[in-house]
């Protein structure tokens, strides 16, 4: 184990229909960079992955979300998939959850159809970003500056556009992470 992000937590958020290697794939590689990983969904228990449009496998909960605090933590990963973003976005206090990393500057790695979250909390205006390429009118939309490639930093914002990407995504996630604070991104949307 590589103990770069050793003393640092990190929320993974997440629910029923994420895309399995989104979320299996960045765990694997923040583990074994040392952090303290903790998924955090709506309820308790497990949450459904999936692979493509199959079912995958079910992952532990660690954390309800009603139980966790942005302020125990140093960092956000948001996997993908299709139900998994549309069902937080709709969530308000996974919002919320998603706009304390921001308003705090602490780092967040969103990928796929994970940005659907960051623009439901308000924080993509003026950001430059990537995605799954069938959501870029929505990040267009929201004020974001939308690029197709492999990964994208800006300011603490990691965003990838699919699975193929995880490599870089990991990568330029856990370098955010070590590097700690940034600039406080604060909501475009009125809170």
């Amino acid at each position: 184990m590589n103990a770069k992000l050793a003393k640092k937590n990190v929320a993974i958020l997440a629910t029923d229909g994420f895309e399995q290697a989104e979320l299996e794939e960045p765990l694997k590689a923040l583990k074994e960079a040392g952090a303290a990983v903790r998924i955090v969904s709506l309820k308790k228990g497990r949450i459904q992955g999936m692979k493509h449009a199959d079912k995958g496998d079910q992952f532990d909960v660690d954390l309800a979300l009603a139980d966790a605090k942005p302020d125990d933590f140093d960092a956000l990963m948001l996997p993908g998939g299709l139900m998994n973003p549309d069902t937080l976005r709709s969530t308000k206090e996974a919002v919320s959850f998603v706009r304390a990393f921001a308003e705090a500057g602490k780092p967040i790695a969103a990928i796929c159809h994970a940005p659907w979250l960051l623009i439901e909390a308000g924080i993509v205006a003026g950001r430059k970003l990537t995605s799954w390429p069938a959501i870029q009118t929505d990040v267009r939309n929201a004020g974001g500056n939308w690029v197709d490639e492999e990964v994208v930093v800006d300011n603490g914002l990691v965003t990838s556009r699919k699975p193929d990407d995880i490599p870089a995504f990991n990568k330029k996630m856990i370098e955010e992470i070590l590097e700690g604070r940034h600039e406080r991104m604060a909501p475009s949307v009125p809170v």
